[in-house]
């Protein structure tokens, strides 16, 4: 009996998860870049700090940079093992995009609950509307594992992939990443409206996961 999307998807995310864990060099390789950049920055202040636009920016600087380890590895991994071509056999292109994407979107979430507490401790921050912090981080890793899930696709093939994938992210991703520092940087008690930027968000992200849906079938049974 062939699975419903939702089945489709819930095994390709499984599948994900499980090959993430057995081999772990993905997850390790952000964590530590994220660990040893916090750690820099506060050695760089030494017990100074900065004002909250400054913070939110370094914030989501890291993330972005950190999740570049993770992100590109998603088709690539596929790749590079020889299971691409029995994916694309027995998988449907929509469930293995958003089962992808789940397992993206899980992983970024790792890494910012990882990130967050220990850059609000490393650069004594105070979150003055956490609410706002949290939508800030839950919009803005979903527009890149939406963007790096597709983009990853796209590049999979390409002899210099890790570079090719920064250099094509940061324009999709500017429409998300700009709205998430400003949220952040209100957050931590920067003046200026902060919450309207939530509703841009959520729109840009549903606009990346449907354009992405979109290009994917051709994108996925290309010869």
């Amino acid at each position: 009996m062939k699975p419903s999307a939702w089945q489709g998807i819930c095994l390709v995310f499984r599948k994900e998860l499980t090959a993430g864990l057995r081999f772990r060099a993905a997850w390790a390789a952000m964590l530590m870049f994220a660990l040893t950049t916090l750690a820099c920055a506060s050695m760089a202040l030494q017990g100074g700090s900065l004002e909250p636009r400054m913070q939110a920016a370094l914030l989501w600087i890291i993330l972005f940079f950190a999740s570049m380890a993770g992100a590109d590895r998603v088709f690539a991994d596929e790749s590079t093992a020889g299971t691409l071509l029995t994916l694309r056999v027995y998988g449907a292109s929509q469930a293995v995009l958003f089962g992808k994407l789940c397992y993206t979107f899980f992983l970024l979430l790792v890494l910012a609950a990882f990130t967050v507490p220990l850059f609000l401790v490393f650069l004594d921050v105070t979150v003055k509307e956490p609410l706002v912090l949290l939508g800030a981080i839950l919009l803005g890793t979903g527009g890149i594992a939406a963007a790096g899930t597709l983009i990853a696709a796209l590049t999979t093939d390409a002899s210099t992939h890790s570079g090719l994938f920064s250099v094509l992210m940061l324009p999709v991703i500017l429409p998300v990443f700009l709205p998430a520092i400003s949220l952040t940087a209100s957050s931590f008690g920067a003046d200026g409206a902060g919450s309207p930027y939530l509703g841009a968000m959520a729109l840009y992200d549903a606009i990346l996961a449907v354009g992405a849906s979109v290009l994917f079938d051709s994108l996925w049974y290309e010869d």
